[in-house]
């Protein structure tokens, strides 16, 4: 057990790493997750055995689960709205042309069987949230004409239709459908899918609202729970559990909820988690001395959906709604396939087992996507003129808080104060920064212009934080009676180099230190450490 524990904490600070200096490496986050998988794997150095699709379906469709929640709860609708008209579309009619494209690519030009070459289309039809998000926020990539808004809502919403034409054909493929049992199958996806997800988000919506939580975290714990049961409840019905998911999360990311501040980050943490683990199984999964065999196919199937069967989609349903062809040019690159394709084509195996390696062909066509797509969409949306420098991406996420964040300072007018007796007009207060409360002798005095500040009034003034700047890490550090350097110089009492004591406060005085200043029991010091 301890030697398995040990393992996958290495594994998660090397996913950390990885994340943070992915911008340097040049490659996207979730690629180097994959990466580092293989690496583990049992072609990689390291060497750890692992085929067991089995458990790993299982693993992958439980944090799945989390990510197509989450690509719901962090959608600010407010912002999506102007664009989810194309979204929508793009997310139904362009999967399934995608899809159908793709499989009549593998049937005339690969020479496929007709349901294998449809189930390969099902397989990669749909793009992947978890880059599209990964990218938008790390990038801070705001596209104009609400195009972040349009990719975000697309991507996190397609994973069910992608999931409902697998499901499709595999019935086709296993004769467990009649033609009847087939259409009551896309009817029980897309309908029960909707409607109970619809309910549950209703009365998730009504729970949360109503619940008294006294124990801090708990609502986590619930909304967790809620999360699990919109995906589980309609899968036991014959429903699309995944589009129940993504209704539900929806609903409950721009529903004003008493403690959503708090879920905001703890999704976002766990998103994080899944997208780890998920990624990194998938690149464990993978034998890479089997990908030079499915090399050739799969690469003629992933330029064919770059270039060909995703534009194709998205100028067809774009075009007659007017969208601008640099819109349309930059929505048909950020196609990325990604987890969900991986994890459908596990599916696939287990079920089917088609006469090609459907996995390692997948796994292919994601690398690619993510590689070349992730990395280049950057500098091709800026060279399409499609980055708008006036907004911030992070509007578009539900967590993203439009209020102006205010700080407020308390103090009390002393009689050697500058501004004792002195009018509130007078005064030179710094810019974005109010006087808005004053208290004297008890009494609550709204502050004016003429009126005159004395001794013993408390002030309340209010400012706008501004952003932290570069190079400033500000801490604080109290001199203690029994602290060792109480009474010592303060060059002998300040460890590392980089930091400097900017002020000591010591009873009502401030002092501004220099090396040979002593500290005494009660200095409060104030000390930047730049990081």
């Amino acid at each position: 057990m301890l030697p398995y524990l040990f393992l996958a904490s290495i594994i998660m600070l090397a996913c950390v790493a990885l994340h943070k200096f992915s911008d340097r490496l040049g490659i996207p986050a979730l690629l180097a997750f994959i990466l580092l998988g293989m690496f583990f794997g049992t072609d990689g150095v390291v060497k750890i055995p692992f085929d067991n699709f089995v458990f790993a379906e299982q693993i992958c469709s439980i944090a799945l689960i989390f990510i197509i929640f989450d690509g719901g709860f962090g959608t600010n609708w407010d912002a999506a709205r102007p664009a989810a008209g194309k979204s929508i579309l793009l997310s139904t009619l362009g999967v399934v042309m995608t899809a159908g494209l793709v499989g009549l690519f593998c049937r005339f030009a690969l020479h496929m069987a007709w349901l294998e070459a449809f189930l390969l289309g099902a397989v990669i039809s749909s793009t992947d949230a978890a880059s599209v998000f990964s990218i938008l926020r790390s990038k801070r990539l705001n596209l104009k004409y609400n195009t972040a808004s349009l990719l975000e809502v697309e991507s996190g919403s397609n994973d069910p239709i992608s999931y409902m034409l697998t499901v499709i054909v595999l019935s086709l493929m296993t004769n467990t459908q009649s033609q009847h049992g087939t259409a009551y199958l896309i009817f029980a996806q897309v309908v029960y899918g909707l409607l109970l997800g619809a309910l549950i988000a209703w009365a998730a919506t009504k729970l949360l609202k109503s619940v008294r939580i006294s124990s801090s975290g708990m609502e986590t714990v619930l909304v967790t729970a809620i999360a699990l049961l919109s995906y589980l409840i309609p899968t036991l019905l014959g429903g699309n559990g995944y589009l129940s998911a993504y209704v539900v999360g929806i609903v409950l990311g721009n529903t004003e909820l008493p403690f959503k501040r708090r879920l905001i980050p703890f999704f976002d943490g766990v998103t994080s988690l899944m997208q780890m683990v998920l990624f990194f199984m998938l690149g464990l999964l993978a034998f890479p001395s089997k990908l030079p065999s499915v090399a050739l196919p799969a690469l003629l199937v992933a330029l064919f959906l770059t270039f060909v069967a995703r534009p194709i989609a998205v100028f067809l349903l774009l075009s007659p709604l007017k969208a601008k062809l640099s819109q349309m040019i930059a929505v048909s690159w950020a196609g990325f396939r990604g987890v969900a394709s991986i994890v459908f084509a596990i599916s696939a195996t287990l079920l089917a087992k088609p006469n090609y390696d459907i996995f390692h062909t997948v796994f292919f066509i994601v690398l690619f996507s993510i590689l070349l797509q992730g990395s280049l969409l950057p500098p091709l949306c800026k060279k399409l003129g499609m980055i708008d420098e006036k907004e911030d991406v992070m509007k578009t996420f539900s967590g993203y808080n439009g209020e102006i964040p205010v700080h407020f300072i308390q103090f009390i007018i002393r009689r050697d104060h500058a501004w004792c007796g002195m009018q509130i007009k007078d005064l030179a207060l710094p810019p974005d920064t109010l006087l808005v409360f004053l208290c004297r002798d008890g009494k609550n005095i709204v502050p004016k212009g003429e009126t005159r500040l004395q001794e013993g009034d408390r002030l309340v003034l209010s400012a706008r934080p501004s952003e932290r700047p570069e190079g400033v890490n500000l801490s604080e550090k109290l001199i203690t009676e029994d602290s060792p350097y109480a009474g010592r110089p303060l060059r002998e009492s300040v460890k590392g180099k980089k930091a400097l004591v900017i002020l000591i406060k010591r009873g009502d005085r401030v002092i501004i230190p220099n090396g040979d200043t002593r500290l005494h029991p009660g200095d409060l010091l104030l000390i930047n450490r730049p990081e």
